[in-house]
């Protein structure tokens, strides 16, 4: 089984490359973040004349997350609510969360915020928001459920997941509140797939538009696959596909697949 995740920066506009990615490799289940649609005005249609079922969540403009799968997925929701209820409060407005089961394996898909400045609004927004993923996350574990947690999580956990870790302390993706954050979301048992393959610098999932940072390779590496222990040992292989970076007006993310 392979599972893709891809931040795609608007289905609509990268609606082509993606059906094209899809049909060039052998994907069973592929996340997207950053779908910048609603619900009813999402392209559904040339995805499932490839055989993939879609489910999706999403918003106008900002935002919004998709599971494309091969089989029907299980159990499926959207947003923190369906398991964490009412104290969840306003973080669901925003359309970052959905998940299903496929065969044995629970699939999450995330967008985590950005965060915007160090000591914003959305900084602490940000911050809040991984606070209630690790209680999201420890209640599905509790179910025994093997999980693949994958998606854009807008933090380089390590100083090699960046080109130029100088001055990483004061930029967002890398400050140590953020780090620490996430390491306390993977203490409750997530390994890092891409990490058991490959463990040198120089691997990135996202560019800069500006200053020509793919062609300079002056990458970030925030999207992840974190997989629980036994399905980490499955693992077969993680990579990141850095080919559809290279064509004309593509998402400033490359896909992360993982094999099992």
């Amino acid at each position: 089984m392979k599972i893709a995740s891809w931040n795609v920066n608007s289905i609509r506009t990268r609606q082509d490359i993606v059906t094209n990615w899809l049909q060039n490799h052998e994907i069973d289940v592929l996340c997207l973040q950053e779908t910048k649609v609603r619900d009813e005005q999402f392209p559904r249609t040339p995805f499932e004349q490839l055989g993939y079922h879609t489910y999706i969540s999403g918003q106008k403009a900002y935002n919004g997350v998709a599971i494309f799968s091969r089989q029907p997925l299980k159990d499926v929701s959207c947003g923190f609510n369906p398991v964490l209820g009412d104290k969840v409060g306003d973080f669901d407005l925003q359309k970052r969360v959905i998940t299903g089961v496929i065969e044995d394996i629970r699939i999450i898909n995330l967008y985590v915020p950005n965060g915007s400045a160090l000591g914003s609004e959305k900084y602490e927004y940000k911050l809040g928001w991984l606070k209630l993923l690790k209680e999201y996350l420890q209640t599905w574990l509790e179910q025994k459920q093997e999980m693949c947690i994958c998606g854009d999580f807008n933090i380089a956990l390590e100083d090699k997941d960046i080109h130029n870790p100088k001055g990483k302390e004061k930029h967002i993706m890398s400050s140590p509140v953020e780090r620490e954050a996430l390491k306390e979301v993977l203490d409750i048992g997530l390994k890092d797939a891409f990490r058991k393959f490959t463990t040198e610098s120089g691997h990135y999932s996202w560019w800069d538009y500006r200053a020509a940072g793919f062609t300079r390779n002056r990458g970030w590496r925030i999207d992840h696959h974190y997989l629980t222990p036994q399905l980490y040992d499955r693992a077969t292989q993680c990579w990141i596909d850095i080919e559809p970076r290279k064509l004309e007006k593509p998402s400033d993310h490359a896909p992360v697949i993982v094999e099992f």
